[in-house]
Parts: structure tokens; sequence; C-alpha cells
């Protein structure tokens, strides 16, 4: 039985048969939730019936929704609570004539109803649910997407509509970044100054970060904000320049990178500001954990600062690295007495902080396997990393507890899970979408389902479905694609373009930025942030030369080339395009490239179909012209030109 789940549940015993659908169609709730129980299961009604246009009979379900002729039951044993650790298993059993959804806490019944509405099946003769057992839980209690919002501004419709994504994939953590060199993103009625001059106005006030941790709650997602200190904090001093460790004057920044600005730790002020700062968001937001950045603090600053070099020194301080512990312990006793539990970036890993704070890996797993022997919870972001534009295998395949990990079985409980991250130097709201789904779904996976569940090859077929249901969330990641394209090209026809920017995508890891320089303010509206992530059409173009290679089948040679005169054709008329759109210019060579790849791929499918070798000057040649091909344009590359290459390797019999 081929399932489009995800994440997919450990085990799914199958059952004769199959549930069929009609409008009689109705859901009872037994037992003790929290209102989300009812609206979840009133939004899993709606989504259905948009789904396949049924008329149900069935309105708002209710805690009097116990009409015992009903086909599908809900049985909750009682409330849950939106914290780390909470009980989020489900059991789902259907059956020709019933459907039966229990869960010890209403967050596992929302969890439930997410694989429910993915099993949502169509023939012939309607729509069905196949019949089956599922009993499913989470590997890992803390799965996480964090949403920059501090270097571009994301409104609260960003932050909604991904909620709903991150819920239909049993996510359970919005991690908000909301402060940033280039942006201090939410309301602070203590020190109102920090908004009103570190934002631009562009922040968060109290109402719309209520009305978001909400929304999150609804859901089951945990919230978690983080505040950047000591570095990461320009914005900051452009209202309060008496936190920073150098002389101002200082102004939001509008570049990206590593900056100096740092807040002065050996200042007493300074933690009478926080505590006060603190004292306010520690109330604000509900979770039990705040996460106070800590990354990236080169120090420049400290060793320039007499009067912090004479406290060093007083304090018989070792280095920067201690200072910051000296800093970070001293934060720590603030967020404790107001019951908050600190998580930070890898940096504050540290022999002079406590066991009592929670690591967040960033460069690499061996900072992992380091926090968790030193006894520290920590959870993995190495490697989840979506705004480096790797493809989704390199993240599925990334796995908090690998099966080689060194870790003993209690090490490894120490490891809570792991986080997508999506800064957002290059994306806005109208793109932010494009760089999280779907690549964060099989993250998402990797986080909930054992590990044994590895199936490249499946994932992907299942993506493509999970993918196209995200949409009815509200999710832009397919509809604005076209859009980009429509804007690009002034409104004609987008499908020349489209032929190229389907087998291209934006350069990887930090490469971007040091192509071109960019602002806050720079525009992202260009073929770069039109290109997305993990092209399928590139990457199916690759896995098919691959098998034709490795079978030579007449069939798969037809395919190839299907595609190579469809690319070998499409240069000539998106030239004329490009004449009358400029924006397109600085990709003119990379279509001409894709055009003449795809000629030197027909001529090479031609010689192994004929069983022929290419000969040594024709081979040398055709490889430089793929070797010059790999160069990127616009900040951004071909897809194609690996598989290109093996087909004229193989050629050429080398």
């Amino acid at each position: 039985m081929e399932l489009n789940l995800m994440p997919m549940p450990a085990k799914i015993p199958a059952k004769d048969g199959k549930f069929r659908l009609s409008e009689s169609f109705t859901i009872s709730v037994k037992g003790q939730g929290a209102p989300r129980l009812y609206t979840g299961a009133t939004r899993a009604l709606r989504r259905l019936s948009g789904r396949t246009g049924l008329f149900f009979s069935q309105d708002f379900i209710t805690a009097k929704s116990q009409d015992p002729s009903a086909v599908m039951t809900i049985e909750c044993q009682r409330p849950g609570k939106v914290v780390l650790h909470e009980n989020e298993s489900y059991r789902l059993s259907i059956s020709t004539d019933k459907i039966a959804l229990t869960a010890e806490t209403d967050i596992g019944v929302l969890r439930g109803l997410e694989t429910f509405l993915q099993l949502l099946s169509s023939d012939e003769n309607g729509y069905y649910f196949p019949a089956l057992e599922i009993d499913d839980a989470p590997r890992f209690p803390w799965r996480g997407l964090l949403i920059d919002a501090g270097r571009h501004f994301m409104p609260v419709e960003v932050m909604k509509r991904n909620l709903d994504g991150m819920a239909a994939v049993k996510l359970n953590v919005l991690h908000w970044h909301l402060t940033e060199d280039q942006g201090f993103r939410v309301e602070c009625k203590t020190f109102p100054k920090l908004h009103e001059m570190g934002s631009d106005g562009f922040y968060y006030t109290h109402e719309q970060i209520k009305e978001v941790i909400d929304y999150a709650a609804e859901r089951g997602i945990r919230v978690i904000p983080e505040f950047d200190m000591p570095g990461h904090s320009t914005s900051w001093f452009v209202g309060y320049p008496e936190l920073a460790s150098a002389p101002g004057p200082n102004s939001i920044i509008r570049t990206w990178g590593v900056m100096d600005p740092v807040m002065n730790p050996a200042r007493k002020g300074t933690y009478q500001f926080l505590d006060a700062f603190l004292k306010e968001m520690a109330a604000l937001f509900p979770d039990e954990y705040l996460h106070i950045g800590g990354d990236e603090n080169n120090g420049k600053h400290w060793s320039a600062n007499a009067e912090i070099q004479t406290f060093i020194k007083k304090n018989k301080i070792a280095d920067n690295q201690a200072l910051q512990a000296y800093f970070n312990n001293k934060i720590l006793k603030i967020l404790t007495k107001y019951g908050k539990k600190m998580v930070g970036w890898d940096e504050i890993l540290h022999k002079n902080m406590p066991t009592s704070i929670v690591i967040q890996s960033w460069r690499g797993q061996e900072g992992l396997a380091k926090s968790a022997k030193a006894g520290y919870q920590s959870i993995l972001s190495n490697g989840y990393y979506i705004d480096l534009i790797q493809p989704t295998d390199f993240h599925y395949l990334n796995d908090p507890i690998p099966e080689n990990s060194p870790l003993t079985a209690a090490e490894q409980k120490l490891i809570l899970g792991g986080e997508a991250t999506m800064w957002s130097e290059y994306v806005d709201a109208e793109n932010v979408d494009s760089r999280i789904w779907p690549r964060t779904a099989a993250i998402a996976e990797r986080l909930w389902s054992p590990g044994s569940i590895e199936n490249v090859d499946d994932m992907y077929r299942r993506l493509e479905v999970i993918s196209f249901r995200l949409e009815e969330l509200g999710l832009t990641h397919e509809k604005n694609y076209a859009m980009k394209l429509r804007r690009l090209i002034n409104n004609v026809d987008i499908e020349p373009l489209k032929n190229l920017i389907d087998v291209i995508e934006p350069v990887k890891i930090y490469t971007r930025g040091e192509q071109r320089e960019y602002t806050s303010y720079s525009p992202l509206t260009r073929v770069v942030d039109a290109a997305r992530p993990d092209a399928k059409i590139a990457r199916d173009f690759r896995k098919l030369v691959d098998a034709y290679l490795a079978t030579k089948k007449q069939g798969a040679a037809e395919e190839i080339n299907s595609w190579l005169q469809l690319w070998r054709d499409n240069h000539a008329k998106l030239v004329a395009i490009i004449r009358l759109s400029p924006v397109l210019q600085e990709i003119e060579t990379l279509s001409a490239d894709l055009s003449a790849l795809a000629q030197i791929g027909l001529e090479a499918t031609a010689l192994i179909g004929d069983g022929k070798t290419a000969n040594e000057a024709w081979t040398k040649e055709k490889l430089q012209a793929v070797e010059k091909a790999k160069a990127p344009r616009g900040q951004t590359e071909l897809m194609i030109v690996s598989a290109i290459e093996k087909l004229v390797k193989a050629a050429g019999n080398i």
C-alpha cells in the first residue's frame, strides 16, 4: 500500500477495504480537551470538505458533538499543555464503516488529524480512506522551525501561514528570531526607543505577539523568542547607546555579516537594563524557554575598550570567551528569576556554564556530541540551514542521532531534537515560503519518524504530494513562482523563462553574498529569487541520466532527448524576451549555455546509442564547454551540468 504520509509513522498495519466518504460523514468528540480540540476538529472537517467538494451537514464541532451514529469518533483523555515533553502520540483506526482517533491529549488528536487528512485518496468511485491501523508518536520532543524576522521583517500573516504548515507536518516549536543588527522587531513598553528607533517602524506589537502565540497554541506549537545578545545587537544601541561596548553614534546596519558592536558586560547598568527588559518579555512569552542567541561575537570592541580590559583583569577572567560566559551567567540568573530556561547557540557552551542551559548546535554534529557528553541538553540545527539552498535529501539524511553515534543511551536522551533555520538575508514575505517549503517537511519527518525510515526516493515521491497539499493552508511556495516569472518578463508568455528557471538554482552556502553585495533594501525580485532550491526537473533529469547510463534502455534515451531538444531550442525563444526585459540580461549567457549543453547531450546520447566512442578531440572540447557552463551567473547555477558531463564521459569512454 503506497501512502503519501509525511512524517511517516513507524508501522502501518494494513487492513482490507476502504472507508468511502459521503456527505453523511460526521464527527463525534468524546472526553476532555481544551477548546483547540474542537476548533482543530472543525478545521479538519472544513479542509476535508474543501478538498472533496462534499457538502457535509455538520457545521462546528463542539463538546456537544457526541452523536452515537457519527462515523468518525475522536476521543481525548485530557487537555495537553504546550510544553516540552507533552504527549503527542495518537492511534488512528480506519475500517470500512468506522474511523476512530484516540489520544491522551488534544495535541495528540491534532497530530492524528493531520495524518487522517493526508490519507484521503480517490478513485473512479469517489473519495475514500484506506483501512488501516496507525499507532504513532514522535521520536524527538523538540521539532522546530526558526524564522528570522530581524533581518527582513515577516508580517503576522507570514507567521500564521507557516504555523499552519508546521502543524501539517507535526512540527511543534516556532523559534522566533526577533532582534538583529538590522532590526529590533518587538514592542518594548519598558524601553520604547528599542522598537521606535531600532526597527524602521517594522515591529510586532504586544497584541500581535499574543495573537501569534495563541494561534500557535491552537495548533499545539510552542513559541520561543530569541533576543540575540551580547552580539548581533546593533539595533539595541540606536536608542540606548549606553549598552554598547564602543562609543556611538549607532545606526541600524543595512549589510549582512558578523558585526563588531556588542553589549558592554563590564557595566552594571547593562544588567539592570536587561533585567527590566527580560521581565517584560518573560511575561509576554509564556513558554518556559527563552533564547539569548550568543553567537558570532568577534570580541573586537571588548578588546579595544580599556574599561572592559580593566574589568577582565580585576575579575581574573581568562579571555573573551570566559567574559561571555560571565555575561551569560548573569543573564541566566535573570531568566531563572523570571521562571525561564536559557537556550543559546553553541558558542554559549563553556565550562563555567551550568548544565541547566540548552545548547543549539549550528556549527557541526561535533558540537552536539560535545554538549551531550558534557551533560547539556541540546538541539541540532547544523545540516538544517534551509537558507543555504541545499537539496532536500541532504537535510533528510542529516540525523541528530545517526546510527553510528558515539553517544551512550543516557547521552542520546539529552538530544532533544532539531530545528530548521530560515535566516532572512535573502528572503522577504513574498519568497520566504519557497525557501521553507517543501524541504522543511522532510526535516519534520527526520525529527518525528524512526531513523530507519530513510528511503530518499520514497521521500521525494511523498514530498511532491505534501507540497501540493500545503497550498490549501495559504502557503505560497508554489503559487508565487509563476507570479514572479510574469513580473520578470512584464507579463508575456512565461514558458521560455520557466524552462530555464526550472533547471537552475540559487548558489549554495554563503556564496550569494560573495558574488554580489547586498543590503537590507536590495531587491529580492530577480531570477535568483524566483529560482527554487532542489529544482525538481533538474533533479529528475540527473536521475534519468544515471538510470540510462546504467541500463542503456532506449526508452530512457528517448526521454532524455526530449528534454535536451526542448532546452536546445529554448534559448532562441528566450532571447527575444530578454531584449525587452533588462532584468534578465544577467542570465542570458546561462540560457545560451543551457542550449549548448543540450546540443552536447544530444550528440553524446547518439554516440552512446550507436555503440560508438567519441574521439579524444570531441571529448576534450565538450568537457571544456561543460566546465565553462558551471560558472554561476546572476547568483544562480545550472543544475543539469553534472548529467551532461556524465553523458560526455560515457560517450568518450572515460
